[in-house]
């Protein structure tokens, strides 16, 4: 293909080129969407090469802007435009698209290749998440930005399908960020008409532009997708609303040249060789070239990366000279910028007395949390319209509220799954960030932890009224099932402590924790405080520890978690009265247990004394890992009744009684094994 120097035909040419590296890359995987790439190349195109600051050298840049392709399955879409533009992304990634150990897997996955913000796929994820980007680019910039020195100043980007935008959680993050007035966020909508099983209209007939003008948003419509100029004017216009998040609806056509154009079957099926050939023809492409990017083309996109490292350097200038009139500023800066803390912030982890008056673990977690906010400048979270109850706010510290964003407290409202989601994003633009809500309600927001996880995320989950103990609001509200699931996503760790101590060190060891979200589940109702000099510094690392020895070899284990653990310190006294040699070990984290040597293991639970008990109230799904065959198991097996947290436990018959009695139950059938 001849060089040109026409701009219009160069951008036609680099349009194309976006679209036919696609639908390539679809085609030669067997596998992916071929037609969001068809339709909304030209906005893609105008993203990358004149509306956003970026370099393509330096895809972590502080104050780059973010873009987030929250219709995760047009992921030819980013690929192909990482590529052009220089991002360490080569063009045999584009040719291994959906394979085993490539970077360009079948949706955006954060941390595989530079220049990835979010994990994106489930829909309306992408979405919420950018709610929460751009929440801390105001947050950042009400911290640090000074007269004469606006150091944060950067907008996110996102697009959006019909699909994202039909999703409950987009809703309920929209309507936050409508709330808040947060202006440094523009939405794309990809209004095609088209999902993946037919037309939008055998499910969905809303005005979307009117609904987010009922959320507080500017709205915008752009008739044709591949008018550049319409998509630029209404960019810069949604770029000048300071106070209000953006949503630029665009009518394209998915498929857009192909043979298929405007039918569902260009959604998420790769086009056929055939129907390959005929789109190359039909935009002016050869077809028989594969992969093909005209020299001039690929010139045209790098120059991304001489104005992208222009624009850096310009920043690091603007930077150091704010550097030296506000250098506590800057420090501080550096270090959140940088994923860091301050020096010695996990110092005199507060301690609680051994005290048989007793306290809930929410409670002390409510406690560590004021001494964390002491010492974590970036430390921020919130609940779900549940702050009285998770005990989440950060004394003397201001809510978050429309147009104010210096607080450290944030009231998300009774929206559990976009309150996740909004606190994964907030986690990869600065702010360490912890969320609560009832441990039944994790329910909720299950796919957006799963995403945290998936993404190794640090956020940390605040969730109380952890079991039937909560008493009277009775089995809507008791978490008899959740334990067990949460246990179940990779990468998750589950922190239930059994006393205000173990929730102290299971704080530490959430804010050490860089590359794996903390789920905690604290107790509504008190519970007894150990003696903090028998509970070992490490016990949320390891895992499982031995809390209670009886001399010489135990005959039986008892284990528990939480609010349990105190009840299997009761029934030892009873079996040790009797003679019973009795080792009671408490289990805060299996998850962190089950990545311990199995030296370790051996040592909390020796192989010699088979006769174990695991006292939990949920249900027993994990546990038979650690009692094994001739193990007891005392938990529940159905839901929850309402009625006092002491008067439910007896109904299921979750007492230090009944875990005396599968005790010696449990011994007397291993010594009849014997």
């Amino acid at each position: 293909m001849t060089t040109t120097t026409d701009t219009r035909t160069l951008d036609e040419l680099s349009i194309n080129t976006i679209r036919t590296l696609s639908i390539d890359a679809v085609q030669k995987a067997n596998s992916g969407h071929p037609g969001a790439p068809l339709g909304l190349a030209p906005l893609a195109y105008l993203l990358y090469t004149r509306v956003m600051k970026h370099n393509p050298a330096n895809a972590d840049w502080a104050d780059r802007d973010r873009f987030i392709l929250s219709a995760g399955h047009a992921s030819m879409l980013l690929y192909s435009m990482l590529y052009l533009t220089g991002y360490p992304l080569t063009l045999d990634d584009i040719k291994n698209f959906r394979q085993v150990g490539s970077p360009t897997a079948g949706h955006p996955e954060r941390k595989y290749t530079p220049g990835i913000e979010i994990t994106t796929g489930p829909l309306g994820q992408g979405l919420a998440n950018s709610v929460g980007i751009a929440l801390a680019e105001h947050m950042l910039a009400a911290r640090f930005n000074e007269p004469g020195h606006e150091i944060v100043d950067h907008h996110t980007y996102v697009i959006a399908s019909d699909g994202d935008i039909q999703e409950g959680v987009a809703s309920e993050a929209s309507s936050f960020g409508g709330h808040l007035g947060v202006g440094k966020l523009i939405v794309y909508y990809d209004d095609n008409s088209i999902q993946l099983a037919g037309p939008t209209n055998l499910s969905f007939s809303e005005d979307v532009p009117k609904r987010y003008q009922a959320y507080g948003w500017h709205t915008r419509t752009v008739e044709d997708a591949n008018d550049l100029d319409a998509l630029m004017d209404a960019t810069r216009e949604a770029q000048a609303e300071a106070d209000r998040p953006s949503l630029i609806s665009v009518k394209s056509h998915i498929g857009y040249g192909s043979p298929k154009q405007d039918s569902f079957k260009a959604h998420g099926s790769p086009l056929g060789e055939d129907a390959v050939r005929e789109t190359k023809e039909n935009l002016g492409w050869d077809p028989d070239k594969h992969f093909y990017v005209p020299d001039e083309v690929l010139e045209h996109f790098r120059e991304c990366c001489d104005r992208g490292r222009q624009a850096e350097q310009e920043w690091n200038e603007r930077f150091e000279s704010y550097e030296r009139e506000h250098s506590d500023k800057a420090k501080t800066f550096r270090m959140i910028m940088d994923g860091g803390m301050p020096d010695g912030w996990d110092r005199d982890v507060p301690k609680f007395p051994a005290d048989t008056k007793a306290m809930a673990t929410r409670a002390a977690s409510g406690q560590v949390i004021q001494w964390a906010a002491e010492r974590i400048p970036h430390l921020v979270g919130g609940s779900a319209d549940l702050s009285s109850s998770n005990l989440t706010d950060i004394d003397g510290a201001p809510h978050i509220a429309p147009h104010e964003f210096e607080g450290r407290t944030i009231s998300f409202g009774v929206r559990e799954h976009g309150m996740g989601a909004i606190a994964s994003g907030m986690e990869t633009h600065g702010f360490r960030t912890f969320v609560g809500t009832f441990l039944t309600f994790s329910d909720y927001m299950r796919g957006a932890v799963r995403l945290a996880a998936l993404m190794r995320l640090p956020t940390i989950y605040v969730w109380t009224h952890d079991s039937i103990g909560l008493g009277e609001d009775g089995p809507t509200h008791q978490s008899i099932e959740q334990l067990a699931a949460l246990r179940a996503i990779p990468r998750l760790n589950v922190v239930r402590p059994a006393d205000p101590n173990e929730t102290a060190l299971g704080w530490r060891f959430a804010l050490r924790s860089n590359e794996s979200p903390t789920a905690f589940a604290l107790s509504r109702q008190s519970v007894p405080t150990l003696d903090p000099d028998r509970v070992p510094d490490d016990a949320i690392e390891r895992g499982a520890y031995v809390y209670r020895d009886s001399d010489g070899d135990p005959e039986v284990i008892l284990i528990g978690t939480g609010s349990e653990l105190g009840l299997c310190l009761e029934a030892a006294d009873r079996l040790e009265s009797d003679g019973v040699a009795v080792r009671v070990v408490s289990a805060p984290c299996l998850d962190m247990f089950a990545q311990q040597d199995r030296s370790y293991q051996d040592e909390v639970l020796p192989p010699g004394c088979r006769a174990r008990v695991a006292v939990e109230a949920a249900v027993r799904l994990g546990w038979d890992r650690w009692i094994g065959e001739d193990g007891k198991f005392l938990g529940m097996e159905t839901f929850g009744e309402s009625g006092s947290a002491k008067d439910v436990y007896e109904h299921f018959g979750i007492t230090a009684d009944h875990a005396v009695e599968l005790a010696r139950e449990a011994i007397d059938r291993v010594g009849a094994r014997s």
